[in-house]
């Protein structure tokens, strides 16, 4: 498949280039200090991603820890609300730790562990991708520091409690708006300073390469599950299939198995409170070109272009960019691009969780509901959408805010 002078049978192979970059997006902005750091880490990834050793021990992991393969679930009760469209799930809720998360945390300590690391250093939103790097450092025996924004841990206690049962140090972040983007900055910060000893593993296709290039080849196994289970289950592909997107690790390791074919691919962004800047965090809607984390992406500025404060009831995708292959298949035009606002969030939130009894998290709820108004669009036709967590994290939070609806 070709669209605007891409070809997609070979766009694995070409994309990132050996530089790091999707076309113009991505790269590797680091200091000195960590670019042999980084360097160790794309060299020793290249190797043992093509061992045999490593694919056939990452899979008995999936199999027999993580659960996999998730199933896929028809929202039959739900579709039948909406008419003629039919809905269905890619139930990442239901991989071990209850996200998307472990699939790429797995891979990540896996290499930790190849390489001689002895800690593993990570920043977390939600709380997910913490839960899942804990889970993983306890598996494999590594020390395991999670940086967390203050106004994040009071949001998600339960997963901070589970971090800590997991042997993991959660770290608090204080400066700042004490959100993602600062949680992302101290464990930067605490890596330079370490990084002989231990590796960082970001929690999204973000940061410098090769980061954004591994992180989605770990989730890959969710649109590779979902392409063939769909097919196996409907006889067809989904006309559509929708995924939320924060920094992107979901959507981008979702999205990857369906490029190459006729199906329209959204990407749905928190629109949080309104367009207003400080309100949202729909970097790839409203954002500008610019350089924050190591990586060259498309983001939210403020009136100095520095990164601007930015706001979801998603914690998980408070963040002020997106995932630099993001900014790419934004600009082509591949994948569509959208926003919900948080009151829609959370109608979808308790419309699955009482319709079909599968309580999503936030961040997935953004999704859910998109899919919704597009299935209210469409009219006939199959979407599929990626359920990237469960909502247990959430429902302390949602009816404290919200009630019950």
């Amino acid at each position: 498949m070709n669209y605007n002078g891409i070809d997609f049978d070979t766009y694995f192979k070409h994309y990132p280039d050996e530089n790091g970059y999707f076309g113009k997006y991505g790269g590797a902005y680091i200091p000195d200090e960590l670019k042999a750091a980084m360097n160790e880490i794309t060299e020793a990834y290249f190797t043992i991603c093509k061992s045999a050793k490593f694919i056939s021990e990452l899979r008995r992991i999936r199999k027999e820890f993580q659960g996999r393969p998730t199933p896929i679930s028809h929202l039959e009760r739900l579709s039948g609300k909406l008419g003629n469209v039919q809905l269905y799930v890619k139930r990442e809720d239901l991989n071990h730790t209850g996200a998307h998360k472990l699939n790429h945390c797995m891979g990540e300590a896996l290499l930790a562990k190849y390489m001689g690391k002895k800690k593993v250093i990570a920043e977390t939103g939600a709380g997910q991708h913490g839960v899942a790097l804990a889970t993983a450092a306890a598996y494999f025996g590594l020390e395991c520091d999670i940086y967390m924004g203050s106004v994040d841990i009071k949001k998600q206690a339960p997963n901070v409690a589970r971090m800590k049962i997991l042997g993991a140090n959660v770290v608090e972040v204080t400066h700042g708006l004490a959100t993602l983007k600062e949680a992302v900055d101290a464990a930067f910060d605490a890596y330079a300073k370490e990084y002989k000893d231990s590796i960082y593993c970001i929690g999204s296709v973000l940061g410098p390469h090769p980061f954004p290039m591994m992180v989605r080849d770990f989730q890959s196994v969710v649109g590779i599950e979902a392409r063939e289970q769909f097919l196996e289950m409907t006889g067809e592909l989904p006309d559509a299939i929708v995924a939320c997107v924060g920094g992107g690790s979901n959507a981008a390791g979702f999205f990857s198995g369906f490029l190459n074919d006729p199906v329209d691919i959204y990407g749905v962004e928190p629109l949080g409170r309104g367009p207003k800047l400080g309100d949202h965090a729909a970097s790839l809607k409203y954002g500008t070109e610019g350089v924050m984390h190591g990586f060259n992406s498309i983001m939210l500025k403020d009136e100095n272009g520095e990164p601007a404060p930015v706001y979801s009831v998603a914690s998980g995708l408070d963040y002020p960019s997106s995932g630099p292959e993001h900014a790419f298949l934004h600009d082509l035009g591949r994948v569509n691009y959208d926003v919900v606002d948080d009151e829609e969030t959370i109608n979808a939130f308790f419309t699955l969780s009482k319709t079909e009894g599968i309580i999503p998290a936030i961040e997935s709820s953004h999704a859910v509901a998109y899919a919704i108004k597009l299935a209210e669009k469409m009219g006939k036709g199959s979407i599929l959408i990626n359920l990237s967590g469960r909502g247990d994290k959430d429902m302390d939070y949602v009816i404290e805010n919200y009630g019950i609806r």
